[in-house]
């Protein structure tokens, strides 16, 4: 399968845009990037092992976090995973 991989996490992959994994699950996948990537990992999980809260997957457009099966949901070559990091910050200008 493809995980595609946002552009400022692309420096830990090499600059690539997406990495071909070899996995069942949605969760074999992220490991199999972070096994590839070892600098990749403390973005996308805290030392506790858990998926960062703004660290948001998607299986072929779908929100793994309402999937039924979560991060072990089953994945095939064909689907893609993305990342997708939370964006949060600014302001707006007082006129």
């Amino acid at each position: 399968m493809k995980i595609e991989i946002p552009y400022p996490l692309r420096p830990y992959t090499g600059n690539q845009p997406a990495v071909d994994v070899d996995a069942a699950t949605v969760a074999e996948a992220v490991n199999g990037l972070t096994s590839r990537y070892p600098d990749f990992q403390k973005h996308l999980y805290t030392p506790d092992g858990k998926l960062r809260s703004f660290v948001n997957l998607y299986l072929n457009d779908e929100d793994v976090r309402y999937l039924p099966e979560r991060e072990e949901t089953a994945v095939n070559d064909s689907d893609t995973l993305s990342i997708i990091p939370s964006i949060a910050g600014g302001s707006c200008p007082v006129g």
